[in-house]
């Protein structure tokens, strides 16, 4: 078991920056790959941004290359998303979510993955 609970939400203006963070507790942090989602209302929960057990790779959706980075300190068991030059199009429940194989987050095997509760990232125009 791994438990996941995220925090670092809030409302922004467009342009502006904010860090979520996703401590974890329960089974060894390290091993696990972690990634972040995103889910609007109305729309399917997506695959953000996901990072391996060592932190050696990393991978972006097409709309945040750029502007967001993944990044984890396996000593706090702690993932984090650095998100600049947000846009309204940002806008939503952020989710944190773990699993030991990389492609199970990349390719959004939803029901495989352990998450925590989100946190939510408005974004004004």
């Amino acid at each position: 078991q791994l438990q996941l609970v995220e925090s670092g939400g809030g409302l922004v203006q467009a342009g502006g920056s904010l860090r979520l963070s996703c401590a974890a507790s329960g089974r060894a942090f390290g091993s696990y790959c972690m990634g972040w989602f995103r889910q609007a209302p109305g729309k399917e929960r997506d695959v953000v941004a996901v990072i391996t057990w060592s932190g050696g790779r990393t991978y972006y959706t097409d709309s945040v290359k750029g502007r967001f980075t993944i990044s984890r300190d396996n000593a706090k068991n702690t993932v984090y998303l650095q998100m600049n030059s947000l846009k309204p199009e940002d806008t939503a429940v952020y989710y944190c979510a773990g699993h030991s194989d990389f492609q199970a987050l990349v390719t959004e095997q939803r029901g495989r993955l352990y998450w925590g509760q989100g946190t939510q990232v408005t974004v004004s125009s």
